[in-house]
């Protein structure tokens, strides 16, 4: 008798999928107590000179949004060979990590939030190596529900790392003005963010556009905070310039994706051209 062939179900990894969802939600749920419970720490944390904007936080909505897609993904058979398969276990470990790195954050604890932060950082690279390395062009439902949640968590992680590291060893901007060695290190953290960007951008031939995009809007938040009356002029003006420098790299992700999917459909139109039967 011929082998049968195993067809996968829903059921498959099924335990798994169960604690994706509920790591998931206790992710959620440390992120909207950041904003809805007493203090909402997103406006009223340590003030630095690379604290953003309050609404560059938002990026948490979308990656969280996104996240969802990937929990109900994860039931279609593409979506477990990825999530169940590839990723594994180390989703429930980066929104474990994420929401004691959140929770730490939002009481003040800003040296252990920091290395925290290295952790959630540490975590989800690997997740964007796997995912990266081993399930690129997948298919539509990869790339929205998987590669682009990641990307941008990865970027906006990256962010998080030097607004902590601020918080954490930094003076507070509202009682002390920038002196010479303050600037270095923000001037420094702003080429960091920016170069960080264009290593996106030239990941591979079609860029990560969202990796870039999470530097960018963050970049444009530190500006649009920074230029307050009582900002740094220099500060305001420097992430400016990085901000629009990282746009472009956004601009050149955005051409490569679109070459990238353009040279797709030419190989494609050849092939479907090309003679079925050899001269």
């Amino acid at each position: 008798m011929p082998d049968e062939v195993h067809t996968s179900t829903w059921k498959d990894g099924i335990f798994l999928k169960i604690i994706n969802i509920v790591v998931f939600f206790l992710f959620l749920g440390s992120n909207i107590y950041s904003v809805a419970g007493p203090g909402d720490v997103y406006r009223n944390a340590k003030e630095t000179y690379i604290t953003p904007a309050y609404w560059t936080f938002g990026i948490w909505s979308l990656i969280h949004l996104l996240l969802i897609g990937f929990l109900i993904w994860q039931f279609t058979d593409s979506g477990k060979a990825i999530i169940i398969d590839g990723v594994a276990w180390r989703f429930p470990l980066l929104a474990l990590l994420n929401a004691i790195y959140i929770s730490v954050w939002a009481r003040g604890h800003y040296i252990w939030a920091f290395i925290l932060a290295l952790f959630v950082s540490s975590s989800v690279s690997h997740i964007y190596y796997v995912v990266k390395r081993h399930h690129s062009g997948a298919g539509a439902g990869s790339e929205v529900f998987v590669h682009l949640p990641f990307s941008l968590w990865h970027g906006w992680t990256t962010v998080l790392i030097f607004l902590t590291a601020f918080e954490a060893f930094g003076r507070n901007a509202y009682t002390h003005r920038a002196g010479v060695w303050t600037k270095i290190f923000v001037f420094l953290t702003l080429f960091i963010l920016e170069a960080t960007s264009a290593a996106y951008a030239f990941s591979s031939p079609e860029g990560d556009l969202a990796g870039s995009i999470a530097i960018t809007w963050s970049l444009f938040g530190i500006y649009a905070h920074q230029r307050r009356p009582d900002g740094s002029g220099f500060v305001s003006t420097t992430s400016l310039i990085f901000a629009c420098l990282s746009a472009f790299w956004v601009l050149k992700s955005l051409y490569g994706l679109f070459a990238h999917k353009r040279e797709g459909r030419g190989v494609l139109h050849d092939e479907e051209r090309a003679p079925l039967v050899g001269h």
